[in-house]
């Protein structure tokens, strides 16, 4: 994993707001790249990143991964009541596929979705990384 990563990691992880990023690398056999404003969030731009995840027509409505980052996003800003909304909507969606948290932990989309909620009760903070 690249130094920058790692540290982008570690920067989320310490967040004082209860966070669950990701990347947009998915699943356990496969990976797929999808531009859930990753960078935007990594860098503490949550504005970008909300205008990025609620513009992109590519993303479907309920995207797990836009959802949980969308959510994040929103935390960041003092804005709890959408970021539950965006769990839920992860939480529910169609799809759910596998993460891979910042410490190497696999999680199915539906369980960081629950998780992230849970943390905005309870105001701690978990990230998600990258796959090597």
């Amino acid at each position: 994993m690249s130094a920058a990563l790692l540290i982008a990691g570690a920067l989320l992880a310490q967040s004082a707001l209860p966070v669950v990023t990701v990347t947009g690398e998915v699943g356990r056999t496969g990976t797929e790249r999808v531009n859930v404003a990753f960078d935007e969030l990594s860098q503490g731009r949550n504005a970008d990143a909300i205008a990025h995840l609620t513009r992109n027509r590519e993303l479907a409505a309920d995207d797990p991964a836009a959802m949980i980052n969308l959510g994040a996003a929103y935390v960041r800003t003092g804005r709890d009541g959408e970021a539950r909304r965006c769990y839920a909507r992860a939480i529910a969606s169609r799809e759910h596929y596998d993460l891979e948290l910042a410490n190497g932990q696999w999680m199915n989309s539906r369980q960081a979705a629950r998780k992230a909620n849970a943390l905005l009760r309870t105001r701690q903070t978990l990230a998600l990384a990258p796959r090597n």
